[in-house]
């Protein structure tokens, strides 16, 4: 056991207006499996690649081991996947090497497979299982569940049930429940350790938030009551002090003396009450300061003449007149939310593209509605270019709710002026979720929405769904979300 300790870091990205990290200290244990969380934009890759001494920074990071970072960058995609594992894990035996793959319940026959035509998540495992076995480095591991089908994402979960010493950066609820057992979260102010998985976090943060928001309430009320008691006060002194100035000569210099007594009484009076007023708003000003945004993002479904929108009978996508995937028959009708299923590769993006009118080859019965308003959202973001202004132009969209759904879903003002690709995966996903969501449609059609989406932006999504009950068909390997939102799933298989 060992310590990573942060010390007063500071850190800001060069133009940039504001520091991504303030005189930030805190320690974490390296025996501790911990998932680091928090907004798109708040700087959790930042915080690994300070760790790893790829930034400048003020403060001091004090460590007694070494990191590595996944994903690993090869040298060369060209050798086989043994190859790979030795150029990174170099001291290491075949039979570790087996070892490694039976834990995370994949076939050795990948390792003499060339590493470039392998599945992402197949190599996604053996850049995993090289880097543990490299040993006596503490693993900084980015994002491994984007883009890994259900099975592949339990085969990561169970063998890093059997390993300790890591930090993981991932957005999938299920998998941080069932790997970590402390979080560390990247709030507005601070970073926050706890002990536990995300479902405790939550629940703690929850209940952390709810009880600021009621202080909050509370010293509003204080603050009301104090600022027209004020307000009295200061008007009963003044309307003293005037007859006082009012008062004869021929009255007693006695009465005189006592209405200033009493107007010096009232003022005093109000001094007080205002001192209890600036105490209030500071006790209030040290509140809400961690609660994220979680306004619902608000969906206009259109709802079509016809209750049947697609009809599927015996569906067979073909590639080179090979069919990829067993025969389906599906129906799809208004208010239905349709979740695809299946390991990678099988064709669940297939049938979405031919839903949106892409020419491809098939066999069986397949019915469109006519006339169908359809908002897409695709699997990768790469088309995204240019500033945000050009975005909203060229999409036809509407601007005020697209901007508005971007801020609700944790995007600050600021980054609107910036290219698109300076900006994160996360936010370049909520940019697309954003631009369908301003859209009235007869049928969402999703693909892999959720990838690089943070947890708090995924929980946002999931609650407008429930709430605004659009028809939507959507490909996702978040256990939670289907679970959640789906009132049908269609399962795949080769």
């Amino acid at each position: 056991m060992s310590l990573i300790s942060i010390n007063n870091l500071t850190f800001g990205y060069e133009g940039s207006e504001n520091n991504v990290f303030e005189n930030v200290s805190f320690d974490i244990d390296t025996d501790w499996k911990i998932g680091l969380i928090g907004r798109n934009g708040k700087g959790k890759t930042t915080l690994l690649k300070l760790l790893l001494n790829k930034y400048k920074y003020q403060g001091k990071i004090s460590k007694s081991v070494e990191f590595d970072y996944f994903p690993y960058q090869i040298k060369s995609k060209e050798k086989m996947a043994i190859e790979v594992v030795y150029e990174i894990a170099p001291n290491i035996e075949d039979w570790e090497i087996i070892k490694e793959l039976n834990l995370i319940n994949t076939d050795t026959s990948i390792l003499y497979k060339d590493f470039n035509i392998l599945s992402g998540g197949e190599q996604i495992k053996i850049l995993i299982i090289s880097l543990f076995l490299k040993g006596n480095n503490f693993l900084l591991i980015d994002e491994p569940t984007n883009h890994l089908d259900i099975e592949t994402r339990n085969n990561l979960i169970q063998y890093l049930n059997n390993k300790k010493g890591f930090i993981v950066v991932s957005h999938d609820r299920n998998f941080l429940d069932k790997v970590v057992d402390h979080i560390v979260s990247i709030n507005n102010t601070n970073i926050d350790i706890q002990k536990g998985n995300f479902s405790s976090w939550k629940e703690n943060k929850d209940r952390q938030d709810s009880f600021e928001q009621s202080q909050n309430e509370k010293l509003n009320k204080d603050i009301n009551r104090l600022e027209i008691a004020s307000r009295n006060t200061a008007n009963w002194s003044d309307k003293i002090e005037r007859t006082k100035s009012n008062t004869k000569d021929s009255e007693l210099r006695v009465d005189r003396g006592y209405i200033g007594h009493q107007s010096a009484k009232m003022m005093k009076k109000s001094k007080v009450i205002g001192k209890r007023i600036e105490k209030s708003i500071e006790e209030k000003s040290n509140l809400l300061n961690n609660i994220d945004r979680n306004d619902t993002l608000k969906i206009i479904p259109l709802e079509s003449r016809k209750n049947t929108l697609i009809l599927a009978d015996d569906l067979q996508i073909k590639y080179d007149k090979k069919p990829i995937f067993n025969k389906i028959s599906f129906e799809i009708k208004n208010g239905d939310r349709i979740a695809i299923v299946g390991k990678n590769g099988v064709g669940k993006s297939s049938i979405l593209k031919l839903i949106i009118g892409e020419k491809l080859d098939y066999n069986g019965n397949f019915k469109i509605a006519n006339d169908l308003k359809i908002s897409y959202v695709s699997q990768t973001t790469e088309n995204l270019n240019g500033n945000l202004k050009e975005y909203i132009r060229q999409n036809k969209i509407n601007e005020s709710i697209f901007k508005a759904m971007l801020f609700k879903m944790g995007v600050a003002n600021n980054e609107f002026n910036k290219n698109v690709r300076e900006m994160s995966e996360g936010q370049k996903k909520k940019i697309l979720i954003a631009k369908s969501i301003s859209e009235s449609a007869n049928i969402y059609i999703w693909d892999e929405p959720l990838n690089y989406i943070d947890i708090l932006t995924r929980i946002q999504i999931q609650e407008s769904i429930l709430k605004y009950k659009p028809t939507i068909i959507f490909v996702e390997h978040d256990e939670n979300f289907i679970k959640d939102v789906a009132t049908k799933v269609i399962y795949l298989d080769k």
